[in-house]
């Protein structure tokens, strides 16, 4: 159940600060790049408030992160440093510059779950039922749909 309860605050905040973002970015007085430096400027030192207070006050994760393999730390950096981070904002705040958010941020966040789900059970071994394919299928033919004029 809090899974379900972050994810939909997560989506919440997500959609509403998009369309503000669009918002901002259609006014022309901004372009994507300034508009992710900002975004990222303030999401920072919140994000670091929130690490001391989680895992240094709280100790609700490892607190030997600095110390993980460096396999992980390479994951770390590459998978949501890199592409998640930089290049997935990079790619969607120049996405949301060209079209319509109404079409953007249903596209971007459809296909990241799917792609997800994916490479889930190809790489990590997780199991996939036919009810997930099929949702996964749904995803798929709705990113279709709204990319379709």
């Amino acid at each position: 159940m809090k899974a379900m309860l972050f994810a939909i605050a997560a989506g919440l905040c997500w959609g509403v600060g998009e369309v503000f973002t669009k918002a901002v970015l259609h006014t022309k007085q901004v372009g994507p790049v300034t508009a992710i430096a900002v975004r990222s400027t303030v999401a920072l030192p919140i994000l670091w408030l929130v690490y001391l207070l989680v895992v240094k006050s709280a100790k609700m994760e490892p607190q030997t992160w600095t110390k993980a393999d460096p396999g992980t730390l390479w994951k770390l950096v590459l998978g949501s440093g890199l592409l998640a981070g930089a290049g997935g904002m990079v790619c969607f705040y120049a996405a949301l510059n060209f079209g319509e958010v109404s079409r953007v941020k249903p596209i971007a966040f459809a296909l990241a779950p799917a792609t997800a789900v994916l490479i889930g059970w190809l790489l990590l071994g997780e199991p996939i039922s036919a009810r997930k394919a099929t949702a996964v299928a749904l995803i798929l033919t709705g990113v279709v749909m709204l990319s379709l004029k």
